[in-house]
């Protein structure tokens, strides 16, 4: 990579989706001056033509074939990840088929639910409504069940039923066409929730680790969404992470997070992601055992991006410093405001969501 790359943010992927991106399109360009500020290179005009040297911002997720397409070749040209296989992106992969000759897509790593057994709670994949109603009746003899869209954000996109009958209604729901293309997640729904955030991150030759919790608030619709995450991080990668003197069930979630890293990868050769993001659920099942398991990857920029590269920014501020508290935050209503210090990536009315705030600091 050149000395002074270009930095170039790709969009929008979604843009038919809700108008969501005015909010997310903002917040990517506020992130690429960070990033160029980190590297000392510039940042271009979104979707210009690639050119030798320049770093990319994807909105999402790359096929393998779009990255070879900019010229990516490895890790170290992107903020963020590309994958042989669409599907690969998605929480569609953190579960197995509900019996073996079920409906899955070309590719479909068979064996990787296998491996993943351990780090994950109970649940399937379904490509299909019989399959799906197969799934969530076994499940529904342990307790509830979340139905989870695999291509949603942000907690949206998701239900539990209790029984057969509202199993079978939320079902109808689904477009057989969707379910065929993209998958349902049914997954054992687990009470008093905490939720953690497991990555590592690598950029400019310098990588950082981190574990962090999660919390949920109000959109303006009322419904429950991703609020923001409070990160604790490290110089490194996982070595590090796992190195610090960590409670029990922390000590967990971060080795489970490692192992769906490991996992996924070998299962899906060819995968590439600077950004490893996990989020990793700690909570009770019907039976009142505590249990933990991942629930997805990220491997694009995502909600808690910005505490990330603000954690870059500490250390390279403080070459003595070991770790780093950061935070990102995000605020529904009118009234919502920034401390100082903090760098707003957002601060408007998205047409999607209403009045949003979302900002970023080092606590």
């Amino acid at each position: 990579m050149n000395a002074r790359p270009s930095i170039l943010t790709l969009g929008d992927s979604h843009a038919g989706e809700n108008l969501r991106n005015l909010h997310d399109a903002a917040s990517r360009s506020v992130l690429a001056q960070r990033v160029a500020s980190l590297s000392g290179g510039e940042v271009i005009e979104r979707n210009g033509p690639p050119r030798a040297g320049s770093f990319l911002i994807p909105d999402d997720t790359l096929s393998i074939e779009d990255a070879r397409a900019w010229g990516i070749e490895s890790e170290s040209q992107l903020l963020g990840g590309a994958v042989p296989f669409a599907f690969v992106a998605t929480k569609i992969v953190s579960h197995g088929l509900p019996f073996e000759n079920a409906i899955c897509p070309q590719h479909w790593s068979a064996g990787l639910c296998v491996e993943l057994d351990e780090a994950v709670l109970r649940g399937y994949s379904v490509f299909s409504h019989a399959d799906a109603r197969i799934a969530g009746r076994r499940l529904l003899e342990r307790g509830p069940v979340r139905l989870k869209d695999v291509e949603a954000t942000s907690g949206r996109g998701q239900e539990v039923v209790r029984n057969v009958e509202t199993l079978d209604a939320a079902l109808d729901r689904c477009d057989a066409l969707v379910l065929e293309r993209a998958g349902l997640v049914l997954e054992e729904d687990l009470e008093d929730v905490e939720t953690y955030s497991v990555g590592v991150v690598r950029l400019f030759g310098r990588s950082i680790a981190y574990w962090g919790t999660q919390r949920l608030t109000r959109d303006n619709s009322g419904q429950e969404v991703y609020g923001g995450s409070h990160l604790r991080c490290v110089r490194g990668g996982w070595e590090e992470l796992e190195a610090l003197n960590l409670e029990p069930e922390l000590a967990q979630v971060i080795g489970k997070a490692r192992h769906y890293d490991a996992a996924v990868f070998a299962a899906y050769p060819g995968t590439i992601a600077s950004r490893r993001n996990y989020d990793v659920a700690a909570g009770r099942d019907a039976q009142g055992l505590r249990k933990t398991g991942v629930l997805e990857q990220s491997w694009r920029v995502g909600g808690a991006s910005g505490a990330e590269i603000a954690a870059f920014e500490a250390f390279d501020a403080d070459s003595s410093l070991a770790h780093a508290q950061t935070a990102t935050v995000e605020i529904y209503g009118e009234a919502a405001g920034a401390p100082n210090g903090a760098t707003i990536y957002f601060s408007g009315i998205d047409p999607a969501v209403g009045p949003l705030t979302k900002y970023a600091e080092k606590r």
